[in-house]
């Protein structure tokens, strides 16, 4: 890495961390308003006609089990919408380019997609959708999607931090507040951002220009700021052309992609500073948040390093050596920002991407991979991050706890078999359903024929799929044809899994705290504030991660890295 790379880290880190605290903050006024601000009036009314049509009192509070029955409701009316206005969209208006509607199997995938927050494409935005499927059927989930990942985060922290009898808050209300005054503000303010930069927003037909060769070309046009906004905040990540990014249309200045990068972690990083306002323990919060971060800059440096470092078979040969490996890679931005872009949407469940993963070296590509089989917990997407990290912090109290002899107990809330039962459950599900189908894959005549390569990286091909899939993160290592019946309908079935039956364990242990009599801190507490509970936090991630994973990583992107010092590519 150049020192100017260095200085890009530094500067990026000290951005966000800046943006950390306001955006905490914000968030405990509007997750935790009493009433006496501006816009729980303003909010009223909504609340009231929302709690009208869904039969809830909204000013009563919502145990667990109800919030999660609330969830559910809401996510399959979602779906139900979104499936009927992709099947008809050729009969419906804003389709300049009069598309058909996709196939059955094609449109249950994305819809599913959109409705877990994955934005998993297995189609080119612009070459297969109107503009109204676009802005109403995949933007409404950009939005409701990301607000009920917030929403389970801010429940399962109402869990820990409350005392007993208290609720988990009512889901409704908080589907109302995250939407209307963190989502669509911050949208609205960074679509004008990129919109300056030169991302475009309109709605007309494609334009028709004629190349240097006489030839002619198709430039797609459509509403891509107002998209590309909502898809970076709620870390969607589905953008509204193919190439997504790495697009001249969707990012086309060095401002706007590092404006897109700080925008992809930002609501992420803002809930750790809720969770310590809330548990009273602001170290506490900044303690996760570390551990958080530390994981991301290795990542970081790991992946530009070997970017960096390029390809071995190209050196003999004498090309490319000081360059390093530019293959796949916007030369807008080069190998760093392409590696902290990568880097950035596998932590934080994003999925947006601004360079070909595919075109990595073995262990550049690895570095996306692991993060993502990691748990999407380092930063994590809109929610989904802070509840899965508190995950592994409920399982790291709990090795503690034995280490020392004592009933481990979190925030001053015991930690008992049933909350781990429940951990465990929400932390092995994911890494079942990634391996399951990746075994199912690589032994079927219709998963062996989407790899576009052979080897080890047509294995890794396979396993970024279903990983990406069952993270709800939806970028694509590329190279695997995924638009077949199979892979469009298992793709589906891994996201459903890896949304809701974390969601599902995630409010049960959120019920069962909630229901416990908070103690004061003792001599045997396990203090989680400090640099010893930040290390053992990440030594706990890694663990378990490279426990889950090393023997299909060592298959995959290990075994290729060995074989191309070799002399052998696939």
């Amino acid at each position: 890495m150049e020192p100017s790379d260095w200085l890009t880290l530094i500067l990026y880190l000290a951005a966000l961390a800046l943006l950390t605290k306001p955006l905490g903050i914000l968030m405990v006024a509007v997750l935790e308003g009493g009433g006496g601000r501006p816009w729980d009036r303003i909010l009223k009314p909504l609340e009231i006609l929302t709690g009208r049509l869904t039969g809830t009192d909204p000013r009563a509070g919502q145990t667990w089990l109800g919030y999660t029955k609330s969830i559910l409701a809401f996510s399959f009316c979602g779906f139900l919408l979104t499936f009927f206005l992709l099947g008809f969209q050729g009969l419906l208006p804003l389709n300049p380019s009069h598309f058909p509607g996709p196939g059955p199997d094609l449109a249950f995938n994305t819809t599913v997609s959109y409705l877990t927050n994955t934005d998993w494409q297995s189609y080119g935005g612009e070459s297969s959708l109107s503009h109204l499927s676009q802005m109403v059927a995949l933007t409404y989930h950009n939005f409701t999607s990301a607000a009920v990942g917030m929403a389970v985060a801010a429940a399962l922290v109402r869990g820990i931090t409350r005392g007993p009898g208290a609720t988990v808050g009512n889901f409704w209300n908080d589907l109302v507040r995250v939407t209307c005054l963190i989502l669509l503000p911050a949208s609205l303010v960074l679509s004008v951002l990129l919109a300056s930069q030169g991302v475009i927003q309109n709605f007309d037909p494609p334009t028709r220009a004629a190349t240097l060769e006489g030839r002619e070309q198709i430039m797609a046009q459509g509403p891509v700021a107002s998209q590309a906004a909502i898809k970076i905040l709620g870390t969607n990540g589905g953008g509204f052309m193919r190439a997504n990014a790495a697009h001249p249309f969707e990012n086309p200045t060095a401002l706007g992609n590092f404006l897109q990068m700080l925008a992809i972690p930002a609501l992420g990083s803002g809930l750790t500073h809720y969770l310590g306002r809330m548990s009273g323990n602001q170290a506490h919060g900044w303690a996760v948040w570390t551990a958080m971060i530390c994981l991301l800059v290795s990542a970081v440096v790991i992946c530009a390093s070997s970017e960096a470092a390029g390809n071995p078979i190209h050196h003999q040969l004498g090309i490319a050596r000081a360059e390093g490996n530019m293959e796949g890679k916007e030369v807008r931005f080069g190998i760093f920002h392409s590696a902290l872009f990568a880097s950035l949407t596998a932590a934080a469940s994003c999925g947006a991407v601004n360079c070909l993963h595919d075109s990595f070296t073995p262990v550049g590509g690895l570095v996306p991979l692991f993060l993502i089989d990691l748990g999407e917990v380092v930063i994590g997407g809109a929610g989904a991050g802070l509840y899965g990290m508190l995950v592994f912090v409920i399982l790291t109290v709990f090795i503690a706890g034995l280490m020392v002899g004592r009933t481990p107990e979190y925030l001053g809330k015991k930690i008992g078999a049933a909350e781990i039962r429940l951990a465990v459950i929400a932390l092995l599900t994911p890494t079942g359903t990634i391996l399951v189908f990746t075994a199912l894959a690589s032994v079927s005549r219709w998963g062996l024929e989407g790899p576009g390569n052979p080897g080890p990286h047509g294995l890794t091909e396979i396993l970024y799929a279903y990983s990406s899939a069952t993270g709800n993160n939806g970028s694509a290592f590329a190279g695997l044809a995924t638009d077949t019946p199979p892979y469009n309908l298992t793709l589906a079935l891994a996201m459903l899994t890896g949304r809701f039956l974390v969601i599902l364990p995630v409010m049960a242990i959120a019920g069962s705290l909630a229901a416990k009599q908070p103690a004061p801190p003792g001599a045997g507490t396990f203090p989680v504030d400090g640099p010893t509970f930040t290390v053992l936090l990440l030594a706990t991630v890694l663990l378990v991660g490279a426990l889950n994973f090393f023997p299909v990583l060592t298959l995959g992107p290990i075994v290729e890295h060995f074989l191309m010092h070799q002399g052998h590519l696939f």
